[in-house]
């Protein structure tokens, strides 16, 4: 009976020791594992260029583990619900993550999230998504890394401008000396949605050039999204569609998509982000150009920075009023692609 009674506790004892590896239940003030416990949690996998982010930081990671130092990556994928996200950044949290990443899905709920991370005194991280500055600046110990959107709406602008400037000819199809273009827009409430269209019209019209938008619609960040969009503004404009902007690449391509299904020929489309099928269509002559938004840049600065604060080093990286590491964007076209 004894024995039995040994046996059970025995067993026991390494239920638990296998419950307490990994993530579980870890100490995020121990170091002596020299294990960095890494929680990511993004609004959605499908997006490519957050895919591709999360390849970069994944590979960085891997590259910079050595025999005293190994970087554990959790990742979760909300699917576009807050509530979803929430729930796992509870479960990062009680699996013992010592820092957390953030897609945010809704950039209104980042107070909430902030107070959880700041709770359990977790470094946060957000990415792609900028939650308002008055949430960022609730805790010393809340970051976001990423580049400014306006910046990015300013040089899809450049590209359109330069392009009509050296090639009127070409994209002013009717003549009239007036841009009529389209606008392919991100989320509603996503801030380079906002400054993104913002910007890259007023850019042009800051050089006093006349435009005039024939149609805009939310596509979401979806190629699939933007090719029926683009689609139902080709049968409403015909041919009439000089300069389609789009607010990230994967749009862009839905229409350059819908303008070859419809046997048109495709006009002056940018988009933004740099993805490899966007590089791929402007070699082929279909994209007109991009503005590059710095995926690996975004995961190798991310991981600097947990760097730095998990071996309390000062933070050597150009941090902007105590929380911001700002990432510059390039315009991309066939001239460099």
């Amino acid at each position: 009976m004894k024995q039995k009674m040994k046996n059970f506790y025995f067993l026991l004892f390494l239920e638990m020791l296998i419950l307490l590896s990994g993530c579980s239940l870890y100490n995020n003030n121990d170091k002596s594992a020299n294990t960095i416990r890494i929680g990511v949690a993004l609004y959605t996998q499908d997006d490519t260029f957050i895919s591709s982010i999360i390849q970069n930081l994944e590979k960085i990671a891997h590259q910079t583990e050595n025999e005293d130092l190994k970087i554990n990556i959790t990742i979760m994928d909300g699917k576009f619900n807050q509530t979803k996200q929430m729930e796992q950044i509870d479960q990062l949290i009680r699996r013992g993550c010592n820092f957390l990443c953030v897609n945010i899905v809704d950039r209104t709920a980042a107070s909430v999230l902030i107070d959880k991370a700041k709770e359990a005194d977790i470094p946060v991280i957000f990415f792609n998504r900028q939650p308002v500055s008055e949430d960022i600046e609730r805790w010393e110990k809340a970051y976001y890394v990423g580049s400014k959107a306006e910046e990015g709406g300013k040089l899809q602008g450049q590209i359109v401008l330069d392009a009509w400037l050296n090639n009127k000819n070409i994209y002013d199809k009717n003549n009239d000396n007036i841009i009529q273009y389209v606008m392919l827009e991100g989320e509603p409430s996503h801030q380079d949605t906002l400054l993104r269209t913002e910007y890259s019209v007023k850019t042009l019209t800051d050089n006093d050039i006349v435009v005039e938008k024939l149609a805009s619609d939310n596509a979401n960040w979806s190629k699939s999204q933007a090719v029926n969009k683009t689609s139902e503004w080709i049968k409403q404009f015909n041919n009439s569609i000089e300069v389609a902007f789009a607010n990230n690449d994967d749009m862009a391509l839905g229409a350059i998509d819908a303008f070859i299904d419809a046997g048109l020929d495709v006009p002056l489309i940018v988009g933004v982000d740099a993805i490899d099928d966007a590089i791929k269509s402007i070699k082929n002559g279909k994209l007109y150009g991009t503005v590059k938004n710095d995926a690996y840049g975004v995961a190798d600065t991310m991981l600097n920075l947990i760097l730095s604060l998990y071996n309390d080093e000062k933070i050597d990286l150009k941090l902007k009023d105590g929380h911001y590491l700002w990432l510059p964007y390039e315009i991309i076209t066939i001239k460099n692609a």
